[in-house]
């Protein structure tokens, strides 16, 4: 146990000290220490659930929402006539 607590204080550390700028790894960091605490009681896979909740995080934290769907109409889109020109 002091093992899973000194890796998530280490990587949450690290997390830190690191710049931010260059890596797009939304959702990952969380991902991986869940999925690194579920796989060490699910019979000591802690590596590979790391691994999976970091993909597994990233993927939900990129996901975009469905799109919408506008009705279709035959008139033009409204025209802006607070313009005026002279």
């Amino acid at each position: 146990m002091k093992r899973i607590a000194l890796i998530a204080v280490a990587t949450t550390g690290l997390g830190l000290a690191l710049p931010s700028g260059g890596a797009e790894a939304k959702g990952c960091i969380k991902g991986a220490i869940v999925g690194g605490i579920a796989g060490h009681y699910a019979g000591n896979h802690a590596f590979l659930g790391a691994v999976a909740g970091c993909v597994a995080g990233h993927h939900a934290a990129t996901r975009h929402p469905p799109a919408q769907q506008h009705p279709t109409s035959s008139s033009p889109p409204p025209s802006d006539t607070s313009a005026t020109p002279k």
